[in-house]
């Protein structure tokens, strides 16, 4: 006859893991004097997704108020895509600003 080891001492738990959700970050782009309307549209299209009518919006914000959200984001999500439009503004030589706001 076989031998099992003792188990009955062994107890498994289930323990309950809570998610918290992610910090969202919101996508600033700032005014200058430099970067064109148009590229702004092009930026808030290409990297941001979104429809001409709101890009045109939120350049519109960004020109008249100083600043505009392109997108809230979890942080790599923010930080990928304002690093994205930064790049794109570089190639053209737009001084555009992109920054990053904890919701």
């Amino acid at each position: 006859m076989a031998e099992f080891p003792d188990h009955d001492s062994e107890v498994l738990t289930e323990s309950k893991t809570r998610l918290e959700k992610p910090k969202m970050y919101k996508v600033l782009l700032h005014n200058d004097d430099f970067t064109t309307m148009d590229f702004v549209v092009f930026v808030l299209e290409y990297v941001f997704l979104r429809s001409e009518a709101e890009a045109v919006s939120i350049m519109l914000r960004v020109h008249t108020e100083g600043v505009g959200i392109a997108g809230t984001y979890p942080y790599d999500v923010a930080y990928m895509k304002s690093q994205k439009a930064m790049n794109l503004a570089k190639a053209r030589e737009y001084p555009l600003l992109v920054t990053l706001e904890e919701e």
